[in-house]
């Protein structure tokens, strides 16, 4: 949520970065209103406060019937202003969380087409046979098993068996290990989350029909980023212990409503998948250079897979609304002749922060200033398996293992066929 009173005291400057990612018409129109509500709220609550002073004067006097009558009075008014204060504060609070976040000075305005490439490693593989994608790898293989998930669970299903299961496991120890040795601590939160929850971490309400809903109200996680940021909520940090470092460990729902298209089969999307996030609180004047290591750690992992990829400086458009500014690290599938994002490193600034009114105390200061969140994925795996699978395959079928995962593995170095 952006701070109102930055909105009415540089309006100029937040429009044209709004303008980035939306008509600057209707950014215009959203101020005017947004700062009509907060207008007509502050003088309400001063009606209200000055109501309530001189209820509290009368309270002090002998109750005569006269003062009694004006107690009365007084109560009425009070009741029916907040009532309507009740009323605006609701729609000025769902104007205000409908704006998204503030871009970056240096992310670029529009969509996909605008993303910059900023960073490229290691090299397409070069094949002396015809690659094949990595379902007809999988199934050759006998390591995934699409049909059985599809009778289990409907499309968009896989299930791991063999050493296709090992594989998973095999990222996931390795991410661990990774994130421990960098001094993260390790949080294996709850899977279902309130709509306060989502909230905070900017879900909601834009993405609603995005997450999978239960009959209790609670939502199942799109990303740990969703428990990570909430695991602080309404709390006032101390500042010593900034920034705070954490990893979790989460399997992801997501509805991923729409269409797919056709070369998104398999593995590359699909309703549920495994993911490690990481997730920082910090001071403003650290939150930078937190961005730069949450990029860091997420390029040395798929790097230290061997996995050829690119990191992309997203458009205002292109990157999620919650977000100053993100930074995708996308592997390349040979197959689809493409690159897909892995891990989307991202710096929220305050936006998260006040609407969870996660805070610390400022020593120099005295005030509670709100922190910082960033996040990045560190891994997220069902997009890794289809790169390994297709960049590593060989002529006879069989697949190279990372020699990274291998001791995860039983230092099983190749998955060879089914004879």
């Amino acid at each position: 949520m952006l701070d109102i009173n930055k909105i009415i005291n540089h309006r100029e400057e937040i429009e044209m970065a709004l303008a980035k990612r939306m008509e600057r018409a209707t950014v215009t129109k959203i101020f005017d209103t947004v700062i009509s509500l907060d207008e007509q709220r502050r003088t309400l609550i001063k009606q209200v406060e000055d109501l309530k002073a001189e209820r509290n004067i009368h309270s002090k006097t002998k109750p005569t019937p006269e003062v009694i009558a004006q107690m009365k009075k007084l109560g009425e008014q009070i009741k029916i202003l907040d009532e309507q204060l009740k009323t605006v504060e609701a729609q000025f609070t769902e104007t205000l969380a409908a704006l998204p976040n503030i871009p970056a000075d240096d992310v670029p305005a529009g969509d996909k087409e605008a993303n910059q490439v900023i960073k490229t490693w290691g090299k397409k593989p070069v094949f002396k046979f015809t690659p094949k994608d990595h379902m007809a790898l999988a199934t050759s293989l006998d390591i995934i098993d699409y049909e059985r998930a599809a009778k289990m669970s409907g499309a968009g299903f896989w299930i791991y068996r063999g050493l296709g299961a090992e594989l998973e496991w095999a990222l996931l120890n390795y991410f661990v290990d990774f994130h421990r040795s960098n001094g993260y601590m390790f949080i294996w939160p709850p899977y279902l989350l309130t709509e306060q929850s989502a909230y905070t971490s900017g879900h909601l309400p834009k993405f609603r029909d995005d997450l999978f809903w239960v009959q209790d109200g609670l939502c199942l996680d799109a990303t740990s980023e969703m428990m990570l940021g909430n695991y602080h909520r309404d709390e006032i940090l101390d500042e010593k212990l900034l920034p705070l470092k954490y990893y979790a460990y989460s399997a992801c729902f997501r509805r991923e409503a729409g269409s797919y298209r056709k070369e998104e089969r398999g593995m590359v999307r699909g309703h549920q998948f495994n993911k490690i996030e990481m997730f920082q609180f910090t001071r403003p004047e650290d939150s930078p250079a937190a961005l730069e290591e949450l990029t860091r750690s997420a390029e040395k992992l798929v790097e230290g897979l061997g996995l050829h990829y690119q990191s992309v400086l997203l458009a205002a458009e292109d990157a999620s609304p919650a977000m100053h500014k993100t930074i995708d690290i996308e592997v390349w599938i040979p197959s689809m002749n493409v690159y897909k994002e892995v891990s989307s490193a991202s710096s929220a600034i305050d936006y998260q922060a006040r609407r969870g009114n996660i805070r610390y105390k400022d020593s120099a200061t005295g005030k509670n200033e709100f922190v910082h969140t960033l996040n990045a994925s560190g891994l997220a795996t069902s997009r890794l398996v289809p790169a390994i699978l297709e960049q590593f395959q060989q002529k006879d079928g069989s697949i190279k293992i990372p020699k990274v995962l291998q001791k995860y593995m039983g230092k099983v170095k190749v998955i060879k066929p089914k004879k």
